[in-house]
């Protein structure tokens, strides 16, 4: 049976037994012996320094699969627009948001609650969701101001994913247009809401994941609940982990790669591996922007890279639609997913 949308009713006095996580799956804040998280890259897209944008863009890839951007050429105005429909469409009365409601995962738009984990699990995540199709664009006629906020964000939005890819492809040695065409086809959205939680302690927004495609682009209304997975790669052996706030400076956007360029990148990118906690204030909301290859795109390892040093391929060739649906079918999980694909 389907969840009731969180943003539907008044707000919950307590978590819903289908929301409590395991006590393993909870959000924990253990950092392993480790005195301070690190900071989130800032990358400064200004200015015409393509070679210094590019080291800094592999230099966060490599270390996070996470970073910032500022300067990015996304106007204020249109920002603030676009997170302004978003906010306005979670607050239409539960009639006129159900009109848009489906557990069909490829219908567009698409107005849903929660992820069920996979594997027979029945727990749910506290977040509700609008799915939107960019390429076509496919968005709900409700707000009215939903639409025209759209076109102008998504229009940006893309521009600077895509001089992003062009720069990555720069930094790892590949023609600037490696990421172009088929590779960077396909763009969707979503637009996700927490609502406030009673308990944080025994919920998530969103379960730990990596993004599916190339690259994703995020804006919040508020921060403090986006975690990134950090590694410590370091010589003192330490080879923990620790899920760390992103926090991004006032007007940055945040970006993090996903499965497809650590595939392309032969391992030398990370796919940026993430979580959603909730809060007990306030409503967060947040629109992510994925940009990913085409369903019928062979994407493998750049020959380049294998090439140049003289190590084999890490990952097989496959097309975005096996891909899609193994990732489906291991509800994302990272090292579910990936073995699908080594060599």
């Amino acid at each position: 049976m389907a969840a009731e949308p969180l943003s539907n009713g008044a707000a919950h006095q307590s978590v819903p037994g289908r929301y409590i996580l395991p006590v393993h799956k909870r959000p924990s804040y253990s950092a392993n012996g480790k005195v301070a998280p690190p900071m989130l890259p800032v990358v400064d897209l200004g200015g015409d320094d393509d070679g210094r944008i590019a080291e800094e863009i592999i230099r966060a890839g490599r270390e996070f699969g996470f970073f910032q951007v500022v300067n990015h050429g996304v106007p204020e105005e249109v920002m603030g627009a676009m997170m302004r429909a978003a906010e306005e469409f979670f607050g239409l009365p539960a009639n006129e948001k159900m009109a848009y409601y489906s557990t069909d995962g490829k219908q567009l738009p698409r107005f849903h609650t929660s992820v069920r984990n996979g594997a027979g699990e029945e727990f749910l995540y506290w977040r509700d969701c609008l799915k939107l199709g960019c390429h076509p664009p496919e968005w709900p006629d409700n707000p009215r101001g939903l639409g025209a906020a759209l076109e102008p964000y998504t229009a940006a939005v893309m521009a600077a994913a895509r001089r992003v890819l062009r720069l990555a492809a720069v930094g790892l040695g590949l023609g600037e247009e490696h990421f172009e065409g088929s590779l960077s086809g396909g763009a969707m959205m979503n637009v996700n809401h927490y609502p406030p939680c009673p308990d944080p302690s025994v919920t998530l927004g969103i379960a730990p994941h990596c993004d599916p495609g190339l690259v994703t682009v995020l804006m919040e209304n508020v921060g403090g609940g986006l975690q990134m997975l950090v590694h410590d790669d370091g010589d003192a052996g330490g080879g923990g982990t620790m899920w760390v706030d992103v926090d991004a400076a006032p007007g940055a956007l945040v970006l993090n790669f996903g499965h497809q360029m650590e595939v392309v990148s032969n391992g030398r990118l990370r796919s940026g591996e993430h979580r959603v906690v909730t809060g007990a204030r306030v409503a967060r909301t947040s629109l992510a922007s994925f940009v990913w290859p085409e369903l019928w795109c062979t994407v493998a390892p750049a020959q380049e890279l294998v090439l140049d040093a003289g190590e084999g391929p890490l990952y097989r060739p496959y097309s975005y639609g096996e891909f899609l649906g193994v990732y489906v079918a291991e509800a994302g999980d990272r090292d579910a997913v990936m073995a699908h694909f080594k060599h």
